[in-house]
């Protein structure tokens, strides 16, 4: 190929000396050349892939038009066309001209301009296109090292086309034009030059093209104006002085006057910027050149900035929507114009009331783009809130009030975006006196200084990051006043001025007279404009507490500044009480704590709340320094809790245990009056004693462990949690409003919340508490949230206590001793809260889920129930568990590449090893029955990709063959959690199989070596055996093959959408009675009845009975009229069969009434005997399920009739004999006894002392 191409270059530098030679007057040499010009022309050479060889033939081609001139050896059109784009190709590498072949692309323009070949191309139709190319290719290669000749040549070759063409067309007149706007001219000011001369050498054709444009604009004009003339008067003057703009004194000097009006010589876009012509600055504003869609953010940004009225709120609309754009320049240029217009319009009001108007949305739209991920972004929303927003420079209170209401004015995603801000300067803050504490010591590690600053995204450029770290550290040793000046800006002392002047000083230190452009230098800017307090010191602090009494007191300007005064005493509060984590020393006056006491005083609970937790952070000397406040405070705080709202009695609680010395002392004396006047039959008294008694055993364990072991057990658990007072509304709902919940589940959720936070406090199981206690959370699991199964609770409160149980349990999971002891039965009755049949417990589930899992706070094995969020049928809440699982996984990620003591830990921190968990998860799913069935393993599948979609989109470190050696292990390995049960690790092996089916379709590297030997959780799987060898395949590839063609899903979805919902599938639970069974019938005898399963297989006809609503998601509620049922016969089934370990093997079945007669399954149930062939009741649909078809749902086998009983069914009792309390686990009592005891309710409590 060499050979042939060195060949190729020979001959064509043949053919390029022999057509040089050649002159028009050699006709017969023309006719012996002629098969050689056709042959040049072939597609062979006009792609030939060596561009020296596409060089040689463009030359040749050009020598071809000039001897055949006028007349062209080629005819076909399509064939001209392909020739003269090939040509201007190939004058693309004009562009170099220090390259070896550049005279050959000079004499190729050259010739081209010399014999005017492209004029051959105006009988072509398209020849617009060639030309445009030309004219683009031209004015993109010029630059500063072309010499007069080389421009000549362009400028001829261009104008020969513009005089003797028929015209101008308005794309040709573009891409002369662009170059001249500023922001092309900084680009390449050769190319503005160049499109200069070309005008005025072609100005007479060139000035009617442009008065066509304008003409049509005139018209354009006339029309929107005329259609808003009525509206407005202003608009009828605008156009007057729009039509007059086109009068000009001379118009054959049309381009000298528009330069000498120092306007841009694109008219049109001036005069769209100043009289509000949309349209075209609408599609200009898309366009792919950054260089115009920069030039229309300053066209319209200088319009405004001129005359506010200029400017509609579409124009600035399109400033807003680049804001977002992907090229930085255009993103700065957008945010930098509009922080201008609302400095100008709002802070400083220079148009009135109606233009800050306008404008006010700016300020909140600046602050979401700290939400980015770029760092230029947040650093640039932080120098415009210093300089616009806030200007750091105006006199303290001027700037506390520009800040104290602009605080009041932003919305709440600004809010949270500020606070944010704050809390990474801070957290900046104290990185950098963690690095002066390290030069403190004797030898600095510099891993570690790079490790610090890596951690955080703090300067504009990281991949020179590590050198800035390298010499920023090297001039803090060798530098004492540059440490000491940096120490003083970083002090929580230093004043707004003191740090200005710290800035200035170490930047002066810095700066090298020598080095003009100094990178470092600019690093460090960037980092002391971040750490320095340029708005906040303990005289700002004064100014707003001051401000807020204006409020309080009514003298405040709030109505003028747009705001009321309960909304800037509620942000004022909330604004300090942010200031408080970040600037606590700023807050140590007399004088500010008597205004906070003042505001502990009034009425607004959320003004109380926010000033205890002021106190909290910032009162740490109040005790020795201030003893007249701490006089004062103390009886406030006891108040507030025992009798303050739960958010006020937490914070006082908290505050007494950060700020007094003697806390025991205070503390005891709200533990023991609230603990001795707990009264469950007034539980609306109960819900802020509840909170208290809660934080004051976490935070004070030492002291309170023990006294609150009694209280759990005497009243938390047997009086309130293990009884129902009162009935709830039977309106079907499965979530009710806060204000709408009743105060006896509301103290019910707190009684929960105080189990945890009391074992959270003691952080050890010695007494078995917390065994018991887990226990207890997964019977309300197990029961549905009605944890007394008396049928007085409502829906929507049973799914508030379904969400509190699941919550509990997951913030147990976070502490090591509690993860050590959860089972992993009570891990997938955790975990199957995410597929709940209410739409707010998945989605507030998941919150809490995503919260714990991004802070590294739960076990890996958590991440792996987001594979249930496949199941889900609404899209949001799918996507936004795709998000959660994106957002952990790069985290996780992030933090082993950073932190080199985290490949210890990779079992518990590599994203890949949720694997396993997540097919021990899945193959104890409910819902998987069957392991041969193709809609359940199709829904496995579905779980599977969701999750591994995300871990494979990268194949870090050979990832893909560690995750398929995982599931080949576990296929060596058994269930542990039922190691001798030969179904449970047949559904194990099928999920592994489908895993290795999804892994190996997706993947083509997981056939490599893996890394590692991947190590499986001994609490899920056991030891591999020696002589144990698994190479069955669990799936058929018939099967195979339709969980990778992706059959089509049956139709349906689940409880939480407004649909009818099919056939559940789900064998529902029948209650039975003494008379109804025989004697010795255990509860769970039914369920292995064959005439039972029998007549659920015939029962088919389906009706609609009735609608669920789960606030905007209603659930369809549908009843199946079964066929009647053969009587049972006596079976005999021990107690033992209803053991904790088969909690899980059911989920989304809701227990049924078999009122007799009854049209609507949410309706109150009378309980009253049924015959042996009575119908039994009709199913509930699936908690938190996707559709299953209806020959799924209606088709049970007998061989699955077998199964153990699961959630929603009760307890077996545990014999006649046992006492009257129970565990926990089984805590569910049986409906005999409840019949047998209707006048006098078993009281049932959980022993947790055991």
């Amino acid at each position: 190929q060499v050979a042939c191409l060195q060949c190729g270059r020979k001959r064509g530098v043949t053919d390029v000396k022999t057509f040089m030679d050649m002159d028009q007057d050699s006709e017969d040499e023309k006719q012996q050349y002629l098969p050689l010009a056709l042959h040049l022309a072939s597609e062979f050479f006009l792609r030939n892939p060596n561009k020296d060889v596409r060089l040689l033939v463009a030359c040749c081609l050009a020598d071809i038009f000039r001897i055949y001139a006028p007349e062209a050896p080629y005819t076909s059109h399509d064939k001209l066309k392909d020739i003269f784009l090939f040509i201007t190709r190939q004058l693309k590498g004009l562009e170099d001209t220090k390259s070896p072949q550049f005279n050959r692309y000079f004499y190729l323009l050259e010739n081209l301009a010399w014999v005017k070949s492209y004029n051959i191309c105006f009988e072509l139709e398209d020849c617009n296109e060639i030309f445009i190319q030309l004219f683009r290719t031209l004015f993109s290669v010029i630059n500063n090292s072309h010499n007069q000749k080389v421009q000549m040549h362009m400028l001829d070759l261009m104008s020969s086309i513009i005089m003797e063409g028929d015209g101008v067309t308005q794309e040709l007149l573009d891409s002369i034009l662009i170059n001249l706007i500023p922001a092309h001219k900084n680009l390449n000011k050769q190319a503005f030059d160049l499109a200069k001369v070309l005008l005025k050498r072609t100005v007479q054709i060139i000035e009617a093209c442009i008065a066509n444009v304008f003409n049509d604009l005139m018209v354009y004009l006339f029309l929107f104006y005329s259609d808003l003339a009525t509206q407005n008067q202003n608009i009828q003057t605008d156009f007057r002085i729009c039509l007059c703009s086109f009068n000009f004194p001379n118009k054959l000097s049309f381009v000298v006057h528009l330069q000498q009006k120092h306007l841009s010589i694109l008219f049109m876009v001036t005069v769209v910027d100043f009289f509000i012509v949309t349209e075209y600055l609408k599609v200009r504003s898309h366009d792919p050149e950054e260089a115009i869609r920069h030039d229309v953010i300053v066209t319209i940004i200088t319009a405004g900035k001129r005359d506010l009225s200029l400017v509609n709120d579409q124009l600035l609309g399109f400033v807003r929507e680049r804001t977002l754009d992907k090229r930085w320049r255009v993103r700065k240029e957008a945010m930098m114009g509009l922080a201008q217009l609302y400095k100008k319009y709002c802070l400083h009001a220079e148009a009135g009331k109606d233009a800050a108007e306008k404008v006010s949305w700016i300020k909140d739209k600046l602050l979401h783009i700290y939400y980015q991920n770029s760092i230029d972004d947040k650093l640039l929303v932080e120098k415009i809130f210093a300089q616009y927003l806030v200007p750091h420079n105006l006199e303290t209170e001027e700037r506390m009030k520009c800040l104290y209401y602009l605080y009041a004015s932003l919305d709440p995603n600004a809010v949270k975006a500020l606070n944010e801000m704050w809390k990474c300067q801070n957290m900046l803050r104290s990185h950098v006196r963690e690095l002066l504490d390290l030069h403190k010591q004797p030898t600095v590690r510099l891993s570690y200084v790079s490790i610090l600053f890596n951690n955080i995204e703090n300067l504009p450029d990281p991949g020179k990051a590590q050198d800035f770290v390298k010499k920023f550290n090297q001039v803090l040793g060798d530098d004492e006043k540059l440490r000491s000046q940096l120490e003083l800006l970083i002090s929580p002392t230093c004043s707004c001025k003191q740090a200005d002047v710290c800035v200035r000083e170490i930047a002066r230190k810095l700066a090298n007279p020598k080095q003009p452009t100094n990178p470092f230098l600019e690093m460090v800017k960037f980092l002391l404009e971040r750490i320095a307090p340029v708005h906040i010191d303990s005289e700002a602090i004064s100014a707003l507490v001051k401000l807020m009494n204006k409020s309080i007191e009514g003298t405040a300007d709030d109505e003028e500044e747009g705001v009321s005064p309960d909304t800037a005493i509620r942000a004022g509060l909330e604004l300090l009480k942010v200031l408080s984590f970040t600037h606590p020393t700023s807050f140590h006056s007399a004088e500010t704590y008597e205004s906070l006491l003042q505001c502990l005083r009034m009425e607004d609970d959320k003004v109380a709340e926010a000033a205890i937790q002021i106190f909290r952070n910032t009162g740490h000397k109040i005790e020795t320094d201030l003893p007249q406040i701490r006089s004062t405070l103390i009886p406030i705080l006891h108040q507030k809790a025992k009798r303050g709202t739960p958010h006020q009695a937490k914070q006082a609680v908290h505050c007494i245990h950060a700020i007094f010395s003697n806390k025991e002392v205070q503390l005891a004396q709200i533990f023991e009056p609230l603990s001795r006047s707990l009264n469950a039959d007034v539980p609306e008294q109960l819900i802020t004693p509840l909170v208290s008694l809660g934080h004051i055993s976490m935070l004070a364990p030492d002291q309170f462990a023990s006294p609150m072991k009694s209280v759990v057990a005497n009243f938390i658990v047997k009086d309130l949690l293990m009884n129902d007072r009162s009935t709830g509304e039977k309106n079907g709902k499965l979530w009710s409003p806060d204000e709408e919940v009743s105060p006896e589940v509301l103290a019910k959720v707190q009684a929960i919340k105080l189990l945890v936070r009391w074992l959270l406090g003691m952080k050890n199981n010695q007494s078995k508490s917390a065994n018991s206690t887990l226990r207890l959370l997964s019977a309300m699991l197990v029961s549905e949230g009605d944890l007394t199964e008396q049928k007085r609770i409502s829906k929507s409160d049973m799914s508030r206590l379904r969400l509190a149980a699941g919550s509990a349990i997951m913030k147990l999971a976070q502490e090591p001793c509690y993860h050590e002891i959860i089972t992993p039965e009570q891990f997938q009755l955790c975990a199957l809260v995410i597929n709940d049949e209410c739409y707010q417990v998945r989605q507030i589930f998941a919150q809490k889920l995503h919260k714990a899992l991004v802070k590294l706070l739960l076990p890996l094995e958590y991440m792996a129930i987001f594979a249930l969020c496949a199941k889900d049928p609404v899209k949001e809440r799918r996507a936004h568990a795709r998000q959660c699982l994106l957002k952990n996984i790069s985290i996780r990620r992030e933090y082993i590449k950073q932190n080199p003591m985290a490949n210890e830990k990779l079992l518990s921190l590599l994203p890949e090893y949720v694997v396993p968990y997540m097919i021990h998860l899945l193959a104890h799913d409910p819902d998987f029955t069957k392991p041969q069935d193709v809609d359940q393993l199709r829904d496995l599948k579905e779980c599977l990709w969701f999750m591994l979609e995300v871990l494979m989109t990268k194949n870090e470190n050979n990832s893909h063959a560690f995750m398929k050696k995982m599931a080949e292990n576990i296929k060596l390995t058994r269930d542990a959690q039922s190691p001798d049960e030969p179904k449970a690790n047949e559904k194990l092996y099928t999920v592994c199989d489908v895993a290795l089916c999804v892994i190996n379709s997706k993947s083509a590297l997981c056939n490599a070596d893996s890394p590692k030997d991947p190590v499986l959780p001994t609490k899920f799987f056991t030891q591999p055996e020696k002589d144990f060898c698994n190479d069955r395949n669990y799936i058929t590839e018939e099967t195979r093959v339709l969980l990778l063609t992706g059959k089509p899903k049956p139709t349906g979805v689940l409880g939480a959408v407004n649909k009818p919902l099919s056939a559940t599938g789900r064998r529902p639970y029948i209650r039975s009675t003494g008379s109804e069974t025989g004697s010795n019938i255990s509860v769970n005898s039914e369920l292995s009845s064959p005439a039972g399963n029998r007549s659920r297989e015939q029962s088919s006809d389906i009706s609609e009975t009735g609608v669920s609503e789960n606030d905007e998601n209603p659930v369809r509620i549908i009843s199946v009229t079964p066929a009647k049922t053969e009587p049972v016969k006596n079976k005999e089934i021990h107690s033992d069969q209803a053991t904790q370990g088969n909690i899980s093997t059911e989920r989304g079945k809701k227990r049924t009434a078999v009122a007799a007669g009854s049209e609507n399954i949410h309706q109150k149930t009378e309980e009253k005997k049924a015959d042996e062939s009575g119908p039994p009741a009709p199913p509930k649909p699936r908690r938190g399920r996707p559709p299953k078809s209806e020959s799924q749902g209606t088709t049970v086998k007998n061989d699955e009739t077998n199964k153990p009983s699961g959630r929603g069914r009760k307890r077996a009792a545990v014999s006649q004999e046992s006492s009257g309390s129970l565990e926990a686990g089984n805590a569910k009592a049986p409906k005999q006894q409840d019949i047998a005891k209707k006048a006098a309710p078993a009281q049932r409590q959980i022993d947790l002392q055991r």
